[in-house]
């Protein structure tokens, strides 16, 4: 391993960081997450903006409530537009920077600093030459990954166009190093990140992440073990840099890697997570970051990863797949009867409730458990993708199949559903393959021409991985408790 350093900018213990705004002497999330989502519908459908405004029990209300804004969003390619550019208009309008007893709104922040100093890693290894999936104890590549990805959709876990994008990958090892691109990795430590596959690829990466020595130690024992070249920013001798309380000195040293490299040369990932609140704190800090970077120089890459439990526009032949899945459930609709019914309905009900005029339909897998302001964060993340590629710029945005991750294995009922997940058709998959089957995705958004769409919301259909969530037969959410019971075993056999 290389390690050179540079100086940079010296920040004070006191900088700006990114709030909600006060509120009876407090700083809640839900007047302001409930408020964004209803500015973001409210010209493409003021009904659904009059509920949301009056919604007296937010964190159970809020599951249909984003269902139904993604109905919204699908009416016409003109209305998802407009919803998008509503919704960061509302995040940038309602979402505050605090410096010490001062408050101003995101849109008015002049967002000045001094960048940061540098450091950078080269890893030793030789480069992996060409796109190497491991799953289950192997190392797939060639003709036998070939084979798996033709398995997968059999089974219908992955769409047809996810096959299509990570065989040209296949077809194409020369695209794995990215050469003339940087990456930049926002939440580079993130058990999603594509960090690692990156680095074995020979890639020219920017990580940053948090201030923490754990974070830390993951992120350059992977540079050092890889092929490519890590370049990271520090305050004093720290690495790292919180996004929330830094936003303004990284984007100053984006924005110094930019001038380095030349115009055009960044793709910046949003792989950043936190816990409620936070979350939706930090994608907006991100976004201010991401929205300045594009104003200066359009040719910015734009780069995230869709979660599998959201709602999602889905094309009318996956609607088919789901209802035929239904109808077709032969003897095991009567061993249900008894369930639905003690249930009043709410067990095991069709997938697709919302079939728009097209045929296509709303896939809507969103999980309470994981809070409105997760769904939040994820939206804006798609709003500004959307208005990104409207713009011409070039979009990475890839459905992510569910796997098994920290945030996952903690949350009980996630856990114990996840592991009965099979028992309906559905696969979870181990990080390891996540991770390298959506860095594969990312290679090939980089190198393929921009896509032309009919619909803004085909950004996040094309080449989905979703586990199978999109094509089972029952809506996801309505078996969740069912799967729950019958993995609960599994779980109990992990602890």
């Amino acid at each position: 391993m290389r390690v050179t350093s540079d100086t940079g900018g010296v920040q004070s213990p006191t900088s700006p960081e990114i709030a909600f705004p006060t509120l009876d002497d407090q700083r809640p999330s839900t007047p302001t997450v409930r408020g964004v989502l209803a500015d973001a519908v409210r010209d493409v459908d003021l009904t659904l903006a009059d509920e949301i405004d009056r919604s007296s029990s937010w964190r159970s209300d809020y599951v249909s409530l984003v269902g139904r804004a993604t109905a919204a969003s699908a009416q016409t390619p003109k209305a998802a537009l407009a919803m998008a550019q509503a919704g960061l208009r509302a995040v940038h309008e309602r979402m505050v920077v605090t410096h010490g007893s001062s408050e101003v709104r995101l849109k008015d922040w002049d967002a000045d600093g001094l960048p940061l100093a540098t450091r950078t890693v080269s890893g030793s290894a030789p480069r992996v030459p060409e796109l190497r999936v491991p799953y289950k104890g192997r190392s797939l590549s060639g003709g036998a990954l070939r084979d798996q990805l033709a398995r997968w959709q059999a089974d219908g876990v992955v769409e047809p166009s996810f096959v299509e994008a990570v065989s040209e990958v296949v077809d194409h090892p020369e695209w794995l190093a990215l050469g003339g691109r940087t990456l930049v990795l926002l939440g580079a430590g993130a058990e999603m990140s594509p960090l690692g596959p990156l680095c074995a690829w020979g890639a020219d990466v920017l990580a940053v992440d948090v201030p923490v020595e754990r974070v830390w130690d993951r992120i350059l024992g992977i540079a050092e073990s890889g092929a490519g070249t890590l370049a990271y920013p520090v305050v004093g001798d720290v690495p790292g840099a919180d996004l929330v309380g830094r936003t303004a000195e990284v984007l100053a040293w984006l924005r110094q890697a930019r001038d380095v490299r030349g115009e055009g040369s960044l793709a910046v990932g949003m792989y950043a997570y936190a816990d409620g609140g936070a979350h939706v704190r930090v994608t907006a800090a991100v976004d201010a970051i991401l929205a300045r970077l594009t104003e200066e120089d359009p040719r910015t890459a734009l780069a995230y990863l869709a979660t599998p439990t959201d709602a999602f526009v889905v094309p009318a032949d996956v609607v088919e797949a789901g209802t035929r899945a239904f109808d077709e459930r032969g003897p095991v609709r009567w061993l249900q009867a008894p369930l639905r019914a003690a249930s009043r309905g709410r067990l095991f009900l069709p997938n697709y409730a919302t079939v728009l005029p097209d045929g296509s339909g709303v896939a809507d897998i969103l999980v309470p458990q994981q809070g409105p302001n997760y769904a939040m964060a994820k939206r804006i993340q798609r709003w500004r993708g959307i208005v990104a590629e409207d713009a011409g710029q070039r979009v990475s945005f890839n459905v992510a199949p569910a796997t098994w991750t920290r945030s996952v294995t903690k949350n009980r009922l996630l856990a114990a559903a996840y592991a009965g997940a099979h028992h309906f058709g559905v696969e979870i998959f181990p990080p390891e393959t996540t991770r390298t089957l959506m860095a594969a995705l990312l290679v090939r958004d980089l190198n393929r021409p921009v896509p032309r769409r009919e619909h803004p919301e085909e950004l996040f259909a094309d080449a989905a991985a979703h586990g199978g969530l999109w094509r089972v037969g029952y809506e996801p959410r309505s078996a969740l408790g069912v799967a729950a019971v019958a993995g609960l075993p599994s779980t109990l056999r992990r602890r």
